[in-house]
Parts: structure tokens; C-alpha cells; sequence
């Protein structure tokens, strides 16, 4: 890569000192990460404010006197309402959700197919300028006073199609920066950027729901253009194109480290020391496998990306455990509001409790995930210890206290098999050379897996507005049936995984 092309970030950081124990690619390591983790927080921030607008657009008015006095002869208790959501608003929104989700879950096909094929730091900032553009474009509603249902349906679409393209983007950015050593953990952490950004984002839509529910839009779309911007000047996409080697296929070589060649190995297979020019001169001898460039390799298909071992069970969990994470995520300011009887704004500060929960679960999930070598057990336990803990919510009634710290337990048990699947097993298995071979294939295999959760995300929300009129416990049951089915998804690979313990038990 020229210096023409090199991004602003990668320039900036070859003037930065370092200590010379340090190598370059752990610097490098940890720019990226704090660059994506900034950008996945945008991506998450973006995402909250129809889920807390809800409240404004729609309101219980029976407490309102009609203006001029008017009778409200169909006893719409909805009327002081934002139209169209003044009658059926439930239902409504039901079908927002799910345009919305149905539109990110199918464009994400598509996104990670071209992901694959085109430069990732042109795709993911145009992505972010999309994603914030249709945001204003929703919150312009407010402003110019459009009450169509239609107008709504488009901005979700398009916030739908365009918020897709930015997730296999960055994960294929850590996926080509750090190898499968201890990746679990690392995403574990990094995954927090997701709670961490729909908790800002609680709070930012919120700031402005009681007086002007427009700008909940509008200042979010903002930040994201503003982030596009970000992404584009520093962006590193993967270390070949700065003359590090690809640390999938070489994950024991560090920059500035001397690897010494073995002298009976056929040269065939050996690059030879290679002269790397970042702000220095540095001689670098390194023993690698040979390999074609990361950019020469021929990008896998869609299908290909299917038939590759675990990638459906592993979808199919995602696709139940997304139905009901979304339920959540769309919901929970409602239920609150509807169940504790407390306002719009602080009906939304007690959901973010859940979000609070999901810090602390990818971590969890990421390192267990390490220290056992068991993704899938990690996130069936997970799953299967939440059960309870949502029977409990709704089945018993509970002070604030005791719903936050509920909420904080669910968002824990739900986010962490939804972190580590997303992430570290989507990047391990879209990485390792034993099942992708010479291919390119971790964008789409990161697509095809949170593709069809998606699926799941769209449909979740969806059923729980339809099934809303017959009161919260139905949803809850319903909720439960689906926590059940995503554990079972993983039964087959969970067997798998502690016959491999078995025989390395006994044989130990």
C-alpha cells in the first residue's frame, strides 16, 4: 500500500512513540480495536430511538380532557396520539419493527457478499453516512409535521438496509486483526461496545422524547455522519496492507520478532526475510506458510459459506436467541412504563438496564468460551439459566429494584451467547483455514450467520405486538418457548464438544 492511500490513523500512528518492547502489531491491535469499538457503539446508538420514541408517539390520553370539550364516542384513549399511531398503535408499531428488521436481516446477505469484494474502509463509512441519513430522515417527521404511515414504513426500510451493511464490516476488521488465540475474550470485550451503545443511546433518544421527539432521531443520524467521517481517515483494514503478515495464517508471528527458519524445510514453502518500511527501517525474519494474499484469494459464495460445519445450528440458535433479545430491546420501555407505572423518560433509564446486563455477558461468554474450548456449551448454559429468570419477571409482581436487577440478570444470560456467536465463533469460523481453505470468507460467513438471526429479530418483535392484546403473560410464554428452542439448536454441537472432553480425559 502506497502512501497515497494509507489512511490519515495508520500515518498518525507511525509518528506515535513506543516503547521497543512493543511491537507493531500489538499496537496496531489495540488501535483497531478502540477505533471499531467507537464505530460498533455508533452502530448500536443509532438503533434506539424508535423503540424509546414509542411512548411519545403513542400515549394513554384517558387522563386528557379532548380539546373543545369534544366526547370521544369509540372511547380512544389514544387520541392525543402522534397520527397515524392515535389508534392501533400497538400494532403498528409491531409492523415497524419488523419492516425494519426484516430489511436489515435480508440486506445483510447482500452486504457481506459485497464486503467480501470491496475495500472494507470505503464500505463501512459509506454504511455509517447511509445509516445516519435515513435516521434524520425519520426524525424529519417531527419537524414538517407527516403523519403517514407509509413515511414511517420507508425510514425503517431504509434504516434497515443501510444499518446492516456496518456489522460484518467490523468484524471482519478484528477478524483480520487478531488471531484465534484468546479471541473469544478479546470479542468478549469488545462486544461491549453493543451495550454500551444502546445505553447511550437510551439516553440520548431519551433526552429528548417529552418535548420533541424528533430530535431522538435526528441528533443520533448526526453522530453517525459524523462517525462515517471518522471511519473513512482511520481505518486500518488488515495488516498485510502495512507489510504485517496475515495473523490468521501466521498467528505466532509479531512484528519485530525473529522466528528462526528451519534450515531442512523446502524453501518453497518459506517466505524470505522481507525488508517492512512503517516509520522505520525494520528486518523482519519470519518462518510462513506460504499463502496467497488475503487479497488474491477468491472470495467464498453464500452458499459455500452455509455449508461450512456449525454455521447452521449456529444461525438457528442466533435466529431464536435474536427473537427474543429484540423483544427486549423494542419492547421494555413499554412493558415498564405499562407494569410499574412511572414516565416515558424513566421508563426507558430502567431498560437500560438490560443493556447494562449484556456488558457484562459477552465478557463472561468470551472468556469461558477460552478457557474451556467450548463455544457451544458456553451458550447453551447461558440460555438455559435465563429461563427461569424470565419466568420470574413476569410471574411475580416487583419494586423498580427488583425488575432493574432482573432485567440486568436477563440482559447478562441473553447477550452473552448472542455476543460470542456474532463474533468469535462467526470469526473463527470464517477464518480457519481447515474449513475455508484459500477463500475469503469471513464477512460472509459473519453475514450468513447474523442474517438469519436477524430473521429471528424481525419476527420476534412482531409476534409480541401481536400477541400484546391478550396481556404480558402470553408474551412471556412466549418468549420461554423460543429461549427453550435456541438452546436446543445447539444440542448436536454441545454432544460433540464434550465427547472431544471425554476421550481427552480418559486419555490423559
Amino acid at each position: 500500500m502506497t502512501l497515497s492511500v494509507v489512511p490519515i490513523g495508520a500515518r498518525l500512528l507511525r509518528r506515535l512513540p513506543r516503547p521497543r518492547r512493543i511491537g507493531q502489531l500489538a499496537v496496531h491491535r489495540l488501535y483497531i480495536f478502540i477505533v471499531t469499538y467507537l464505530l460498533l457503539v455508533v452502530s448500536y446508538i443509532i438503533r434506539r430511538p424508535l423503540g424509546v420514541s414509542k411512548n411519545a408517539l403513542s400515549q394513554n390520553c384517558s387522563h386528557l380532557v379532548p380539546p373543545g370539550g369534544r366526547h370521544m364516542l369509540d372511547n380512544n384513549t389514544e387520541w392525543c396520539s402522534w397520527k397515524p399511531f392515535d389508534h392501533d398503535s400497538s400494532t403498528k408499531f409491531a409492523w415497524l419493527d419488523f419492516t425494519y428488521r426484516l430489511s436489515y436481516s435480508i440486506a445483510m446477505f447482500l452486504a457481506g457478499y459485497i464486503a467480501e469484494r470491496m475495500d472494507q474502509r470505503l464500505f463501512l463509512s459509506s454504511a455509517l453516512m447511509f445509516s445516519g441519513s435515513w435516521l434524520i430522515f425519520s426524525g424529519i417527521a417531527y419537524f414538517a409535521d407527516i403523519h403517514s404511515y407509509v413515511y414511517f414504513v420507508i425510514g425503517q426500510v431504509g434504516a434497515g438496509v443501510s444499518q446492516s451493511t456496518a456489522w460484518p464490516s467490523v468484524v471482519t476488521l478484528m477478524g483480520n486483526w487478531f488471531g484465534e488465540k484468546g479471541r473469544g475474550l478479546v470479542f468478549g470485550f469488545w462486544c461491549t461496545s453493543s451495550s454500551v451503545g444502546n445505553i447511550l443511546g437510551i439516553f440520548i433518544a431519551a433526552a429528548f422524547v417529552n418535548f420533541a421527539w424528533g430530535y431522538s432521531f435526528v441528533i443520533p443520524g448526526l453522530i453517525a455522519c459524523a462517525a462515517a467521517i471518522f471511519a473513512y481517515f482511520f481505518i486500518i483494514v488488515d495488516p498485510e496492507s502495512i507489510g504485517i503478515p496475515d495473523v490468521n495464517l501466521n498467528p505466532d508471528v509479531e512484528l519485530n520478532e525473529v522466528v528462526p527458519i528451519d534450515a531442512n524445510a523446502s524453501t518453497a514453502n518459506l517466505c524470505e526475510s522481507a525488508e517492512l518500511e512503517l516509520s522505520e527501517e525494520i528486518i523482519v525474519e519470519k518462518k510462513v506458510i506460504h499463502h496467497e494474499p488475503v487479497h488474491d484469494r477468491k472470495p467464498i459464495t453464500i452458499w459455500g459459506a452455509i455449508l461450512i460445519p456449525g454455521v447452521v445450528e449456529y444461525s438457528i440458535c442466533l435466529f431464536f436467541c435474536k427473537a427474543v433479545y429484540y423483544a427486549f430491546f423494542f419492547w421494555l420501555p413499554v412493558y415498564i412504563k405499562a407494569n410499574l407505572e412511572v414516565g416515558n423518560e424513566m421508563a426507558a433509564d430502567i431498560s437500560a438496564a438490560f443493556d447494562g446486563g449484556g456488558l457484562l455477558g459477552g465478557i463472561i461468554a468470551g472468556g469461558a468460551s477460552d478457557l474451556i474450548g467450548g463455544s457451544a456449551t458456553v451458550c447453551g448454559v447461558m440460555l438455559v439459566v435465563a429461563i427461569p429468570v424470565i419466568f420470574i419477571l413476569e410471574a411475580l409482581k416487583h419494586g423498580q429494584g427488583t425488575v432493574i436487577f432482573l432485567l440486568f440478570l436477563i440482559g447478562l444470560l441473553q447477550n452473552g451467547p448472542y455476543s460470542l456467536i456474532t463474533t468469535a465463533v462467526s470469526a473463527d469460523l470464517g477464518t480457519r483455514p481447515s474449513l475455508v481453505g484459500e477463500q475469503r470468507s469471513l464477512s460472509t460467513v459473519t453475514a450468513v450467520i447474523d442474517a438469519i438471526g436477524s430473521l429471528g429479530s424481525a419476527f420476534g418483535p412482531l409476534i409480541v405486538g401481536l400477541l400484546g392484546p391478550y396481556g404480558w403473560h402470553v408474551v412471556f410464554y412466549y418468549l420461554i418457548a423460543a429461549q427453550i428452542c435456541s438452546a436446543l439448536c445447539l444440542s448436536r454441537l454441545i454432544y460433540r464438544e464434550w465427547c472431544i472432553w471425554v476421550r481427552h480425559w480418559v486419555n490423559a
